[in-house]
């Protein structure tokens, strides 16, 4: 079983926010989180203590690994080029955004939960209220 995991942070008008990638044998989580004013290197590495499992990450997508060369130069070009690539990859978004479904689908089967049972309810008083009307009370 192979983990890796990233944190990305970078600005979003008009706030600071975080996309925490997990790579787990070929499948990609994203979670997003916003931190509001710019947070120091302590704050970052606070919060990835106090609350990463407490993160909801999104659907596992399937991500091709790819293995790159171990070369010393070629590690140290990878990061210049990371450090230069600001937001999230496609693939993050595609979870992302996965994740935003599924929550607005759960959202409208609560919200129409709910708005049936307030209907049954006034049915039932609607109800009650005839059948005393009946009665002549």
């Amino acid at each position: 079983m192979s983990f890796s995991g990233c944190l990305t942070v970078f600005f979003e008008d008009p706030f600071w926010v975080g996309i925490f990638e997990r790579l787990a044998d070929g499948k990609l989580s994203v979670c997003k989180v916003t931190f509001g004013a710019e947070p120091k290197d302590s704050d970052v590495f606070r919060f990835v203590l106090d609350h990463y499992y407490d993160l909801s990450f999104s659907p596992a997508v399937p991500a091709e690994v790819r293995q790159t060369a171990d070369n010393p130069k070629r590690r140290q070009r990878n990061a210049a080029k990371q450090l230069e690539r600001t937001g999230i990859s496609t693939r993050s978004q595609e979870a992302l955004s996965l994740q935003r479904e599924a929550l607005k689908t759960e959202r409208r089967r609560i919200s129409r939960e709910e708005r049936e049972s307030e209907e049954q309810r006034r049915f039932e008083i609607k109800q009650e209220k005839r059948k005393e009307k009946q009665k002549g009370h």
